[in-house]
């Protein structure tokens, strides 16, 4: 659940009026790539059918995917690596056509890089629910109608699921490495239990081993501000005739996140008290900083993402529970025996610290033992994706085992 862009990443302190302005005007109905849109980089691979953990069927599965660099002939230099939330299959290049965003790793993957596309074929799918290219609420049913809120249900396996049948399409049987980070480490420890033996090395940045009631509450608030917008109409907004989605719900969930994705001084370091201007183009007087900061991303948000997807996508990771159905949690913890990178991250309040240790602690093959490896940071649970030297010192000692 992370800000997935370098802009959003680093930010300008304070939003101008004229940023806030240019935000105003009418967002897309859904930022959701859409057939007929630029391809850009992705690439596609149809996967057949999915049959869901709650007995639904998905007809017709396509995944859409990025790639860099080139597979060996061996076969054995793939890395796979999961994205967050809000995140897609671009690791790297500039925003483009296709693509509303600039990469979000780039300054870890690419030649002479940590996740170096000399040495490595680097593959980034776009998780099944998304909104970027892979089948999700706003896909085409066989009908030729968006989905909407008749998509199926879907758990953290279920996504796990359609990204094992994605990966045997392109025909890799192994991974060098599986790397996730946030909902993507989530990802990344189901992959290693529902398929041992198909990656050589793990890397879990960010994740808890099971969704907390906490996070499980902050989570409701999010999707009642998107159900609770008049616009959402059950999900079946994408052909409304006023041509206006649920735009203010899905702004509005996206405020509450980015108050999860930051250390609880950050924001009080950066802004204070300040105001941003004595009267506010949005009217109503004064306005803070903070608050500008917060409605600037949030209405940018919305023109790059899709409601229904935001809600799918929230509602898998409340079912992440690695011990359900295999004995409990420490079980299930114990059978990841491979070389483990378990990264936490103090300040983060969203997925805390504490999470990460149990699943150091509970897995034979973490690196550094009982504890996970700390990455300490003010910028909270954000950290994996703005500190990226330290974020990439660790995963060169976990790719080089």
């Amino acid at each position: 659940m992370d800000w997935q862009t370098p802009e959003d990443s680093f930010p300008t302190d304070f939003i101008t009026d004229a940023q806030l302005r240019a935000l105003i005007g009418r967002p897309p109905i859904s930022g959701a790539w859409r057939d007929g849109d630029p391809i850009g980089d992705r690439k596609f691979a149809q996967i057949g059918s999915l049959s869901t953990e709650a007995g639904e069927t998905i007809p017709h599965v396509r995944m859409s995917y990025e790639s860099f660099g080139e597979l060996n002939a061996a076969g054995d230099n793939a890395i796979l690596v999961f994205h967050a939330l809000t995140g897609d299959s671009h690791l790297v290049g500039r925003a483009a056509p296709g693509h509303p965003t600039d990469g979000w790793w780039a300054e870890i993957v690419g030649p002479g890089k940590v996740l170096d596309t000399d040495k490595y074929f680097i593959v980034a799918p776009n998780v099944l629910g998304g909104c970027q290219g892979s089948t999700g609420p706003a896909s085409l049913d066989p009908e030729g109608r968006e989905w909407g809120g008749r998509f199926p249900y879907l758990t953290i396996r279920d996504q796990v699921q359609a990204t094992a049948a994605f990966v045997d399409t392109i025909g890799i049987k192994k991974f060098a490495a599986v790397i996730g980070g946030s909902m993507g480490g989530m990802h990344a420890l189901e992959w290693e239990l529902m398929f041992p033996g198909r990656t050589e090395k793990l890397a879990v940045i960010a994740a808890p081993p099971v969704t907390t009631a906490d996070q499980i509450g902050l989570n409701l608030v999010q999707l009642e501000a998107i159900r609770s917008d008049p616009a959402w109409r059950g999900g079946n907004y994408y052909d409304a005739p006023d041509g206006i989605g649920p735009h203010h719900g899905l702004a509005t969930a996206r405020r509450l996140a980015l108050l999860n994705y930051r250390s609880n001084t950050e924001l009080d370091e950066r802004f204070g008290r300040a105001w941003q201007s004595a009267v506010s183009p949005l009217g109503g007087g004064g306005r803070f900083a903070v608050e500008s900061y917060l409605d600037f991303h949030g209405n940018k948000f919305t023109r790059r993402f899709d409601a229904n997807s935001y809600l799918t996508l929230v509602q898998a990771m409340n079912s992440h529970d690695v011990g359900r159905g295999r004995g409990g949690v420490e079980a299930a913890l114990s059978k990841i025996t491979l070389p483990t990178l378990v990264m936490g991250i103090p300040s983060d309040r969203l997925f805390t610290l504490d999470g990460q240790d149990v699943i150091a602690e509970h897995s034979p093959g973490n690196l550094d033992g009982e504890l996970a490896t700390r990455l300490d940071s003010p910028f909270g649970h954000d950290a994996f994706l703005i500190e990226f030297e330290r974020v990439g010192e660790e995963l060169s000692r976990l790719l080089a085992l």
